[in-house]
C-alpha cells in the first residue's frame, strides 16, 4: 500500500524547478566532475579510442560517487573486483548495447524482465546504489539512479531490489514525459531528474 501511494503522489518536476535544481547542483557538488569525466572516458572506450576501457571508466564513478559502500563494508576495488565488472560487461555485453541506444521515453512492458535480470547481476557485485549508478552510465539516458534516501523519500522504494528498480524506470519515465523530455529540456532529463531528487531529498536545498 505504502508504494502505491508513493506512486500516486509521484513529483513530477517542471522545467523551470529542474533548471533551478541545476543551478543548485552544480554550486554544491564538485563531485559532477567525475561524473563528466566517467562518462567521457566511457564514451572513448565504446569508441575504442584511448587507453582506458569501460571497467575503468566505471571505476572513476564507483570510487566516488560510491566511494561510501566500499569503505563501509570493506570491499578493496583490487584486481579481482575490476575482473568481477569485466565479466558483467562481458557477459551482458549484447543487451547493454541495445539499451544504451536507447531512452527512458521508449520504455515498455517487454523490458522488464531483462532490466531486471541486469539489475540483478550488477547489484550482485556492485550493490543497490553502484548498480544503478554502472547501469546508468553505461545507458545515460535509459537508466535512472538512485541512492537510499532518493529511492525511498521521493519513490517510496524500501527493498531497492530488482522489483523496485523496474518501478523507478517507470516513475522516472512518468516524469520524464512530464516534463516533455529530453526536446523540451535540452539534455539528459534522466540525470537532470537525479539533480533535482539529490536537491530536494538529500541536500534538502529546493522545495
Amino acid at each position: 500500500m505504502a508504494r502505491q501511494t508513493r506512486r500516486n503522489n509521484l513529483a513530477k518536476p517542471t522545467l523551470v524547478e529542474l533548471r533551478t535544481a541545476r543551478e543548485v547542483f552544480e554550486a554544491v557538488e564538485p563531485r559532477d566532475l567525475f561524473y563528466r569525466l566517467s562518462l567521457y572516458l566511457m564514451e572513448q572506450a565504446e569508441a575504442r579510442r584511448g587507453p582506458f576501457s569501460r571497467a575503468e571508466a566505471l571505476a572513476v564513478l564507483l570510487q566516488t560517487w560510491n566511494h561510501s559502500y566500499y569503505q563501509r563494508l570493506g570491499i578493496a576495488f583490487d584486481a579481482a573486483h575490476f575482473a568481477a565488472i569485466e565479466g558483467l560487461l562481458a557477459e551482458h555485453e549484447a543487451a547493454l548495447a541495445g539499451f544504451a541506444k536507447r531512452s527512458i521515453s521508449s520504455r515498455t512492458d517487454e523490458d522488464e524482465d531483462l532490466v531486471r535480470a541486469l539489475y540483478r547481476a550488477f547489484e550482485t557485485v556492485l550493490g543497490q546504489t553502484g548498480a544503478s549508478k554502472a547501469l546508468h552510465l553505461l545507458a545515460p539516458r535509459f537508466f535512472p539512479l538512485w541512492d537510499a534516501a532518493i529511492a525511498e523519500v521521493a519513490y517510496g522504494l524500501y527493498a531497492r531490489d530488482d522489483p523496485d528498480y523496474w518501478r523507478l524506470m517507470c516513475a522516472t519515465a512518468e516524469q520524464v514525459a512530464a516534463v516533455g523530455g529530453e526536446a523540451a529540456l535540452g539534455r539528459n532529463p534522466i540525470k537532470a531528474i537525479d539533480e533535482y531528487n539529490y536537491c530536494r531529498y538529500t541536500l534538502k536545498r529546493i522545495n
